[in-house]
């Protein structure tokens, strides 16, 4: 989402400075116009640095995970980490600053209909490790709102589409339906949002939002099901049509995040992730539509895009696959061609040289650089999003 923003607000002439972990992926960040400053929400030096100057601030960064083996961990980045980018915003002088929290740390209506802004939530209402930090970093803006800080706060709903790398959770159960890795569902309900409305919605923000106030960005509440069948629809495929209640799951949520932390391995599913599934996660942009002029496109489009580029992505990889098998090939009939020159009548006899291509030249390690993918130590884990979504603004248009 971070680099959605980013080409958002380059659009709208905005002079960008993109802060980067050291080592992360930034091939989302390919072809914009941005300085690039490392740093970390971990280091709250970096975070310094990176805000001196800049006009506006937009807090796009988090850690995007539903189960993590250290909580603590996720706390560090997604709450000390947002008081501690806010304090140096404040010091620094910024004028005005976007938050971007989550629906995931807003209250749920007990019937099920579409929750808005003002629904009561709690500490002890979040499911799970990743709502209670965005929970805990948004009520930490709120009292520093209060205290002078001039900030908006967005709350985007499950945002879908191009780009994502990772990809998200959200993007990977889209990934996973279309490939027909999810052969069943249980009955709950989310709100889709394209990514590039997201984005749209965090500029709307920072030009027409008011200080202190919340505002929403979603786009339509699917049932779960019906995302299914949507997915399927647009992939070519069959929906799952085996539903399972939460309560048979429960076991195997266990066991799989047990061999996560054995294994080092993401879970396919958690405890947390089926808390969040006894509730539908329906939620109102009316806020947003009339205080800003958000206008969200429907969740097909948004699913309709993300495949596509997934798709693009799967056969990008798989053209390397193929141009790199070619090479091989062709170096190994190129030294089985030498090496049958050189001994054939005429071809060099006894004093032809022995051929050595072979030992110099393994068609693995010849292969052109780039071609291979793969987790580099001190990129952006799995479902993490990267700290480049942190977009300090340094000037107006």
């Amino acid at each position: 989402m971070g680099s959605a923003v980013a080409r958002v607000l380059a659009g709208r002439g905005h002079a960008l400075r993109l802060l980067v972990r050291r080592g992360s992926d930034r091939r989302n960040l390919a072809g914009l116009d941005a300085d690039l400053v490392e740093g970390d929400l971990t280091d709250p030096a970096s975070l310094v640095r990176a805000v001196a100057g800049c006009r506006y601030l937009v807090h796009v960064a988090a850690d995007y995970r539903i189960w993590v083996p250290d909580p603590a961990r996720m706390l560090a980045a997604n709450v000390a980490g947002t008081v501690a980018l806010m304090r140096a915003a404040g010091e620094a002088g910024v004028e005005r600053i976007v938050h971007c929290s989550s629906v995931a740390a807003l209250g749920l209506t007990a019937d099920g209909s579409p929750a808005d802004e003002t629904i009561p939530a709690s500490e002890a209402a979040m499911a799970g490790i990743y709502k209670r930090s965005k929970f805990l970093a948004e009520q930490a803006v709120l009292a520093l709102v209060r205290d002078g800080l001039p900030a908006v706060i967005v709350n985007p709903a499950g945002p879908v589409g191009p780009r994502d790398i990772k990809p998200t959770p959200t993007g990977r159960m889209i990934r996973d339906a279309a490939a027909g890795r999810l052969p069943a569902y249980v009955e709950t309900g989310l709100n889709i949002v394209h990514v590039d409305d997201v984005a749209e919605g965090h500029a709307l923000a920072l030009e027409r939002g008011r200080i202190g106030e919340r505002y929403i960005l979603g786009g339509e509440n699917l049932l779960l099901r019906d995302l299914f069948a949507l997915i399927a629809e647009l992939a070519g495929r069959r929906p799952p049509r085996l539903r399972l209640p939460i309560g048979l799951l429960w076991p195997v949520a266990i066991a799989a995040e047990a061999i996560a932390r054995a294994t080092g391995t993401e879970p396919p599913v958690t405890r947390d992730h089926l808390r969040m599934a006894r509730k539908r996660m329906f939620f109102s942009s009316a806020k947003a539509m009339a205080e800003l002029g958000y206008a969200p496109r429907p969740a097909r489009e948004a699913v309709a895009d993300a495949l596509a580029w997934f798709r693009a992505q799967e056969g990008a990889r798989q053209g390397s696959r193929e141009d790199a098998s070619t090479g091989a090939q062709g170096h190994a009939q190129s030294h089985a061609q030498s090496h049958a020159q050189s001994h054939a009548p005429g071809g060099g006899g006894a004093d032809a040289r022995p051929d050595t291509a072979g030992e110099d030249h393994d068609p693995e390690t010849s292969r052109p650089v780039g071609t291979r993918t793969g987790h580099v130590p001190g990129q952006d884990r799995p479902g993490e999003d990267p700290n480049a979504g942190t977009s300090p603004v340094r000037s107006a248009p």
